[in-house]
């Protein structure tokens, strides 16, 4: 079966994010009334596996061992089946 699992990673809270600092400030400075913005990123993983359970336990096994960093992100994942 083939999967498509797409991984949302973001700062865990109480680290800065220099990137959502800077795109709020652009947003006020453009007349929007934005207090906070957070960054994320967004990988797209296809794999192939036996089953749906296979696919989650391995989406979280990359997620945990290089998608993310497990002292300052924080993550979660959609899994969809394809053909």
């Amino acid at each position: 079966m083939r999967y498509i699992a797409t991984v949302y990673v973001r700062l865990k809270q109480g680290y800065s994010d220099p990137e959502g600092e800077t795109t709020a400030k652009a947003l006020q400075g453009l007349g929007y009334s934005v207090t906070d913005v957070r960054s994320s990123k967004a990988y797209d993983v296809t794999l192939e596996t036996s089953s749906r359970a296979e696919a989650e336990r391995l989406v979280d096994e990359m997620s945990r061992r290089l998608l993310t960093n497990p002292t300052k992100d924080d993550y979660r994942y959609e899994l969809r089946e394809t053909r």
